[in-house]
């Protein structure tokens, strides 16, 4: 397809709109004093920092981030964005708390009022494509090459998908041609087999995605998916962009576990954190991990600061965990400033931050469901 005048006529720069939420009723406790983007990945990373970091090696340097609830963590761990190189004085990242969203001061219903809702965000910027993304996905993206291909098919909107199984009914099932171009667009059923799905990021036109906006919003719409991007397909304007990296998508308890647990594995940390264009995150000054004379670690992500008296396998410790002595830690997330007792055992357990472990306890969950405890609990 040609491109068009309008298209021609555009610069090269994106911007980027992220929404901090997910289904936040999915994390059992983790989510419970945090959004999804502030969820602790990986032995020292949080989820918005893949989303981050990718803006940032492509170029783009106008971030929005949309909030709706518990996001001081968040505010905590981006700070300025200093981390990332968005402490600007032109564009950098701007949160916007749910409040300054719509004149009743009430959360927004969906991803189209907040997109309405931030038109005087959107609007004067110097940029003319934008980044639409949830933070609940870890890749190492290149949007750059992204927009290239959006900017080459002459598309409307550029879907970014992956094939892979759908763990949830609200992810989108795409089906396209051979230029591209999205013919199909349904939400997946669950099912063992591969599909191509979305990772609900897109790059589309400043001023085209917010026509549509507006005109839905006026309608009443909220449904981004449903009452947009399913209409657009119809007009044939919609493209898909499929990625062949690494590409870890995190909606649940269960997805969160088991993508973390793949890190383990040497090929798939190498896919994602050994590229060109690294993942940055909020910089701690932290003393090297200590382990004692009787420490046994085996196939582990063990961050620095952490002190192991006992044993560890198949296990990822954030920073500053405690292992004391005889203790026992298999097929676990154990998060920061955590300690586990003399003797206690763990097996598929997620203990979020600051949990004390008490001497002798055991608790054991299973891979399908490990068992969750909460921030700052004393078992």
């Amino acid at each position: 397809m040609p491109l068009t005048a309008l298209q021609i006529n555009m610069n090269q720069k994106m911007m980027s709109v992220l929404f901090a939420e997910g289904d936040e009723g999915k994390f059992n406790d983790l989510t419970f004093h945090r959004t999804t983007a502030s969820l602790p990945f990986g032995g020292r990373y949080r989820l918005i920092d893949f989303a981050l970091s990718n803006l940032v090696n492509s170029g783009v340097t106008r971030v929005g981030i949309v909030t709706k609830s518990n996001y001081s963590s968040l505010m905590d761990h981006i700070r300025q964005g200093r981390d990332w190189d968005l402490n600007r004085k032109n564009s950098g990242i701007a949160v916007f708390p749910p409040y300054v969203l719509n004149t009743a001061r009430d959360v927004f219903k969906g991803k189209i009022e907040a997109l309405s809702a931030l038109g005087d965000y959107i609007r004067p910027a110097s940029e003319d494509y934008i980044i639409i993304a949830n933070c609940n996905v870890a890749a190492n993206i290149d949007y750059q090459a992204i927009l290239e291909e959006h900017i080459k098919n002459g598309a409307g909107i550029t879907l970014v998908c992956k094939k892979g199984k759908a763990a949830s009914s609200k992810r989108l099932e795409l089906v396209k041609d051979d230029s591209g171009k999205v013919t199909e667009l349904s939400y997946a059923q669950d099912s063992q087999d591969e599909k191509l799905l979305s990772l609900n990021m897109c790059i589309t036109g400043k001023e085209y995605i917010l026509d549509l906006v507006e005109n839905a919003h006026r309608k009443g719409y909220v449904d981004f998916e449903k009452d947009i991007l399913f209409d657009e397909v119809k007009t044939g304007t919609v493209y898909a962009c499929e990625l062949d990296s690494y590409v870890s998508v995190v909606e649940d308890i269960n997805t969160y576990y088991d993508e973390s647990m793949k890190l383990l594995d040497y090929n798939s940390r190498k896919a994602l954190f050994g590229q060109d264009k690294k993942i940055y995150t909020k910089v701690k000054d932290s003393t090297p991990t200590v382990y004692g004379e009787d420490s046994k670690a085996k196939n582990c992500l063990i961050a620095d600061g952490c002190e192991i008296h006992g044993t560890v396998e198949n296990s990822i410790l954030f920073r500053n965990v405690k292992i004391n002595k005889g203790a026992v830690v298999r097929d676990c997330i154990i998060m920061e400033d955590t300690e586990i007792g003399t003797n206690a055992e763990l097996n598929f357990v997620i203990t979020d931050k600051g949990v004390t472990v008490r001497d002798d306890r055991k608790f054991s969950g299973f891979t399908t469901y490990p068992i969750v405890i909460g921030k700052n609990r004393t078992v």
